[in-house]
């Protein structure tokens, strides 16, 4: 049985660092896999362009590969990164669920924060699996404590989203917005996603930010996914390093999180809508009772419930999925 906390493309791609071809046959020794999964392993890393091949069944890195690295996001965090705990994992099921299974005496930090190499069983919202190649994406999670009632914290997958816009605008990349309530987007396509889960403990809310945004082009992704995806590659050039980008993001998000504990959705609502990549739009929402609306997006209201102008009236939408939106 595979490590949970091991994947073999991260560990090939740290193996084939060294100077000099490898073997099929002494990677695989290497990484305790067996030939047969090895190369299946080398495959897809040579086609995502990591490793290529020196000669038959033997393999060079293609270049020095971005890993992650703890003390690389602390110094782009800085002072804002005072007491907040970091950990990164080569392999991760998923740290939205390492987080919030952690015990209530692990939390004794403002903020704890988990980025992984390679996430195994990943979600987003409505159980939705959660696809990323292994070093392709910034996959991580942030938890944070909360003294407020359940009630209060409605409309912070949207807080989070400014965040991720201003990181993403602070490195160069101008076009990106928010698709309600948790897409980031970049035109029609998804350049990443949110998903913010809660769990009462020690008479406080323990709240999980899960946040993932593909870094570099993943070859077939959008068609597994059959939707049309974007990377921060396809935003900026140079392509800005996963550590460089992470730390900015986690940099963001402490900055919103306090904002938002102080003065709920107001603090960022404004942000919000003029980042909005719907704003104006007609659009149609199915909602969780299985009905559809239509109406024309007409802003968010202070719990982050989506405004639609319909016949009847302002219709709040609190919770539901875009099917489509077009200009009005």
């Amino acid at each position: 049985m595979q490590d949970p906390a091991r994947s073999l493309s991260i560990d090939l791609l740290r193996a084939v660092q060294a100077p000099g071809p490898h073997g099929l046959a002494t990677l695989a020794r290497r990484c305790c896999a067996t030939p047969a999964r090895t190369r299946r392993a080398l495959s897809d890393l040579v086609a995502q362009g990591a490793i290529r091949h020196a000669e038959e069944n033997s393999y060079v890195a293609a270049g020095k590969f971005d890993f992650l690295a703890e003390p690389a996001l602390r110094a782009v965090l800085g002072p804002a990164g005072a007491g907040v705990s970091i950990r990164v994992v080569d392999a991760c099921p998923s740290t939205n669920t390492a987080l919030l299974d952690q015990p209530p005496e692990e939390m004794s930090t403002p903020a704890r924060f988990l980025i992984t190499e390679a996430q195994t069983a990943g979600r987003g919202r409505r159980g939705r699996k959660w696809l990323s190649g292994a070093g392709q994406a910034i996959t991580c999670s942030t938890a944070f404590e909360f003294a407020l009632p359940l009630r209060h914290l409605s409309g912070l997958s949207l807080a989070v989203g400014v965040a991720a816009a201003r990181a993403l605008a602070s490195l160069g990349a101008r076009d990106v917005r928010l698709k309600w309530p948790n897409d980031l987007m970049i035109g029609e396509a998804k350049l990443g996603g949110i998903l913010v889960e809660t769990r009462a403990t020690r008479g406080a809310i323990r709240v999980v930010v899960g946040i993932g945004i593909n870094h570099a082009a993943q070859p077939g992704l959008g068609e597994k996914l059959r939707r049309t995806i974007t990377s921060v590659s396809d935003a900026l050039d140079p392509l800005p390093s996963r550590n460089l980008v992470a730390g900015t993001l986690l940099r963001e998000l402490l900055a919103v999180i306090d904002a938002f504990a102080a003065r709920g959705l107001d603090a960022v609502r404004a942000e919000w809508e003029a980042l909005h990549a719907h704003a104006g739009h007609r659009m149609r929402v199915k909602l969780s009772d299985g009905r559809a609306l239509s109406g024309t997006a007409s802003g968010i209201d202070t719990d982050g419930a989506l405004l639609l102008a319909t016949a009847s009236g302002l219709i709040p939408v609190s919770s539901g999925e875009v099917l489509s939106a077009r200009p009005a």
